[in-house]
């Protein structure tokens, strides 16, 4: 303790900074110091004869960017790059100008692809006006091709040059001795094409063939000449350009034949658009021209909306060449033409006679639906009418045997009386009284060859329409006869239709006796009468001026479970006016008010009937 206590009174007498004591306290600061680096010693003879070592990493050198001590460098005097930093606050210009004198016509040319990418259009621009007056390494002034020329002039185009600028540029092609080629033109055209200027366009195009081989125009410089006269309507315009076209050898794009296709539409010139594809057919390069599978059916739709035969046939005709494509493609593409536009197609041949839409019609359904199912009715009762209209009676009848064969025995079809002469197989009863009896009784002995041919065709709704036939020409005689036939020679049994076309016969002759006695021997037979019937009925009365029988036939006819028609109801009030019957008149608006039937009024028919006809104006 006394050594202790001796040792304390000897710290109070001892200057503290002087002295660095070792302390338990915690508050007691510690400044550690570094010793100072001894001098290095000198270096031996072999070592001042060896190569030096690179620096060390460590030492923060500036050749190590990425240093694993000093990531970020602490001040700009450490941080120094390879890259001198007046190159890096240089303004953009100065850089290109910088960049300029540095690159040959290829390397250019490879920057421009770069920056094509990345669509740096102005930075092209300025880039090759600083090149453009620089020297290369011979000190010679540089001097573009046509090609890179050509990257100068669709830089301007992308950032807005106008048509009058790019032909400026273009002349200025000849101070450096270069020849301006096909693109360099097409760049005119493409800036002509955005400001819509026509009459330019064609000069330049009239200009590019008279010029030589370098400027021939191709099929860019058509489609664009081509397509600005479409947008502004110029058909016939353009019908030039689009043959210059096809005799150049060119291949008409699908963009210019969709153009083509609107422009002709909203004009209503379809027959230009169907000269335009018979030209291209002509050639071989558009041979396959095959517009998009929508548009196929546009066209499809306008042409059959405007009853033109040949351009619905050639849409029908690309429709079966993506049917063609996509079933040789791997995995196979199956495509199917709507039969609704089928049906349209054939409604169309008829209205057209044309016999090559009728097959072609036929023969893409027959392709669309695969032999997995028949042709819907409609379709062969559109393939009638189209046959029947072009007055080919055999191969009528022949579609009819195909149709009965394929729904005959179908209940549905029975019940909607596809088969009835009076409706849907009208066309072909036309079609047999075109020429009179002529017609009618060859028809009948075709008729008679089937039944006798193997296997033997037997068609009731045949005869049906020769009955109806012989009505349309008042022919009872024939009619009656080739009733009887039905069950007589061909072994049938006469189905309603039948009585209606004998009732029909005698109607027109103005036989009412006779056509009530049909009407009690088809009840009698056990054949269930239907609404036409009943309606040939009616009109028999009301030729003979007999509105009380007509009423009682349409009683008979709502007992049975129909309902008549506005238009019958208004036949019978006529005949009543007519007549002057105001009792059966009554009665036949209490059947209207029970039927919720508004009959209107009929004041036009009343002022021409009421007509007091004199000379005193004459």
């Amino acid at each position: 303790m006394a050594v202790l206590a001796r040792f304390r009174t000897f710290l109070k007498t001892v200057n503290h900074d002087s002295i660095k004591s070792i302390t338990t306290f915690t508050f007691l600061s510690q400044e550690p110091q570094l010793a100072e680096a001894l001098p290095p010693p000198p270096p031996s003879p072999l070592e001042e004869a060896a190569s030096p070592l690179p620096p060390n990493p460590a030492s923060g050198s500036p050749l190590y960017n990425e240093n694993w001590r000093n990531p970020i460098p602490s001040s700009p005097a450490t941080a120094q790059s390879l890259t001198p930093l007046g190159f890096l606050h240089q303004s953009p210009s100065s850089r290109l100008q910088a960049l300029s004198q540095t690159l040959d016509v290829s390397a250019l040319m490879n920057v421009f692809a770069d920056w094509m990418t990345s669509q740096r259009w102005a930075d092209m621009k300025e880039l090759f006006e600083f090149w453009i007056r620089s020297l290369d390494k011979s000190g010679k002034p540089n001097k573009p091709d046509v090609n890179l020329y050509n990257h100068y002039l669709r830089a301007n185009l992308m950032i807005g040059a106008t048509a009058g600028v790019l032909l400026d540029l273009v002349a200025q092609m000849e101070d450096y001795a270069i020849t301006p080629n096909t693109a360099s033109f097409n760049l005119v055209l493409k800036a002509m094409y955005q400001a819509r200027e026509t009459e330019a366009a064609e000069k330049l195009l009239e200009r590019m063939l008279q010029t030589g081989k370098e400027s021939l125009p191709d099929d860019e410089s058509f489609a664009l000449v081509t397509g600005l006269l479409l947008s502004t309507d110029q058909i016939d315009s353009a019908l030039k350009h689009i043959d210059l076209t096809l005799k150049s050898g060119y291949m008409l794009s699908v963009t210019v034949f969709t153009e083509c296709v609107q422009s002709c539409v909203n004009k209503g010139r379809l027959d230009t658009l169907v000269s335009i594809i018979e030209r291209c057919k002509k050639t071989d390069q558009n041979k396959s021209l095959c517009p998009p599978w929508n548009l196929c059916y546009f066209i499809a739709d306008i042409a059959m909306q405007e009853d033109n035969g040949d351009l619905a046939y050639y849409a029908l005709e690309f429709m079966a060449k993506w049917i063609a494509r996509g079933e040789n493609a791997r995995p196979p593409v199956l495509l199917s033409v709507d039969e609704g536009v089928v049906v349209s197609a054939l409604g169309t041949a008829g209205r057209t006679y044309s016999s090559k839409l009728l097959d072609g019609s036929w023969a893409i359904l027959k392709r669309s639906l695969r032999q997995k199912k028949a042709p819907n009715p409609e379709s062969y009762l559109a393939k009638i009418y189209a046959l029947a209209s072009l007055g080919n009676l055999q191969k009528a009848f022949t579609t009819l045997h195909e149709f009965e064969t394929a729904y005959g025995n179908s209940t549905k079809e029975a019940e909607e009386d596809v088969l009835s002469p009076f409706t849907s197989l009208y066309p072909l009863v036309v079609a047999c009284s075109k020429n009179g009896f002529v017609t009618l009784d060859s028809v009948y002995y075709q008729l008679e060859n089937f039944n006798q041919a193997n296997p033997p065709y037997k068609s009731v709704a045949a005869l049906n329409c020769i009955i109806l036939g012989c009505a349309n020409i008042w022919d009872v005689d024939r009619a009656y006869q080739t009733f009887e036939a039905i069950s007589a020679i061909f072994g049938l049994a006469p189905d309603i239709h039948s009585y209606n076309a004998l009732m029909c016969s005698f109607v027109k002759l103005n036989k009412t006796s006779e056509a009530s006695r049909v009407f009690d021997h088809l009840i009698s037979k056990g054949v269930k009468p239907n609404m036409t019937t009943y309606s040939l009925l009616v009109n028999a009365h009301l030729i003979k001026r007999d509105p009380k029988a007509a009423l009682s036939v349409i009683d008979e006819m709502v007992n049975a479970g129909f309902e008549p028609s506005r238009e019958m109801l208004k036949k019978v009030r006529r005949r009543c006016m007519r007549e002057m019957d105001y009792e059966s008149d009554d009665q036949l608006a209490s059947l209207a008010r029970r039927h919720n039937i508004r009959m209107g009024t009929e004041v036009r028919r009343d002022m021409l009937f009421n007509l007091q006809y004199s000379t005193d104006y004459t």
